[in-house]
């Protein structure tokens, strides 16, 4: 009976060492292989830039290729959903914003779970988003621009990249605390909504940071505020929503990496290492700086307090705005 118990012990030892190293050599061994990143937003957006400019990096960074792919459509759910259902190996990951959290307020049959179906990576950068205005809007501040919102309720158009996008939210916020009335224009991409913004199909958008570092300087649109409690290096002229006369005002967008639920700790830990690497280069700092963005590194923890408050907060805006998918 000794015998066989000490037998049933070494085998259980040597099992529990192979295991170990088969693990070790799993995690020394990733990725060898492309790993495919998914923006769920059109190309040419504020997510996909972030994610072009970080897969080229962590390509250099890790040896294999980061193969961008886009998955629009439904409020980022289409490409997210994607990943949800992924072999949780880390060969399949997605970049998320802040519309990951708004998403089940606006889709409340949403095929996954935004925290239970996902591990998280890192929190990579955090922007603002700036209030733009055609010129032809006879509005050269904030306090003008309610004023004339109010006097016209519901001739006021703002664009956004879509129904349950971060722009879309930002919009229905700021209708919410200033009493104004203003119509949502939903679009396939924030890259349309700045294109009619620019010809004055619509007079105003909540739109990204480089929309209008390169529309502003030029004067094909006016900045009226940044939604940030401060101001930002990019528009140091502009002042902050709250400083424009909307007090408690503050709002930014933030992206993260996730993989499927269940990929593997060391696989997680190696990615978040590997990032950390490239956000505190001067290199990839000069680029992110010039889409608008600013790096905010977080551990996987982290991320997931994150988005578990931000989808308390945001399911609040959307009740108290009362904002309904159209």
């Amino acid at each position: 009976m000794r015998h066989t118990v000490r037998q049933f012990c070494k085998v259980a030892l040597l099992s529990c060492i192979l295991g170990g190293s088969a693990s070790l050599a799993l995690a020394q061994a990733y990725p060898n292989k492309p790993i495919k990143l998914i923006v769920p937003f059109a190309p040419g957006g504020f997510t996909d830039v972030v994610a072009r400019i970080l897969g080229q990096k962590l390509s250099v960074s890790l040896g294999q290729p980061f193969v961008i792919e886009n998955k629009a459509g439904a409020g980022s759910t289409i490409g997210t959903d994607f990943v949800a259902k992924a072999a949780p190996d880390g060969y399949t990951l997605v970049m998320v914003s802040t519309t990951h959290v708004i998403s089940p307020s606006i889709y409340p049959k949403l095929p996954y779970d935004p925290i239970k179906s996902f591990t998280p990576v890192a929190k990579l950068v955090d922007s603002a988003y700036v209030l733009l205005v055609n010129p032809k809007v006879p509005a050269n501040n904030v306090a003008e621009f309610i004023a004339l919102a109010k006097a016209s309720p519901d001739k006021i158009h703002y664009a956004s990249s879509g129904n349950g996008s971060a722009q879309h939210l930002m919009g229905g916020m700021f209708a919410a605390m200033t009493g104004v009335k203003m119509k949502h224009v939903p679009y396939k991409g924030s890259g349309g909504a700045a294109n009619d913004l620019v010809a004055g199909v619509v007079e105003s958008s909540f739109a990204g940071v480089p929309n209008a570092m390169a529309q502003v300087p030029a004067g094909r649109l006016k900045a009226l505020a940044v939604t940030t409690s401060k101001r930002i290096p990019q528009l140091p002229d502009v002042p902050t929503m709250q400083e424009a006369g909307v007090p408690g005002y503050n709002a930014s967008i933030w992206l993260g990496l996730l993989a499927p639920a269940g990929t593997p700790r060391d696989v997680v830990m190696k990615l978040n290492a590997e990032i950390a690497k490239v956000l505190n280069s001067a290199d990839t700092k000069k680029e992110l700086y010039a889409a608008g963005v600013e790096a905010d590194l977080s551990s996987p923890e982290a991320l997931n307090t994150l988005m578990v408050q931000e989808l308390d907060r945001w399911g609040k805006v959307i009740k108290d705005a009362g904002i309904t998918m159209q």
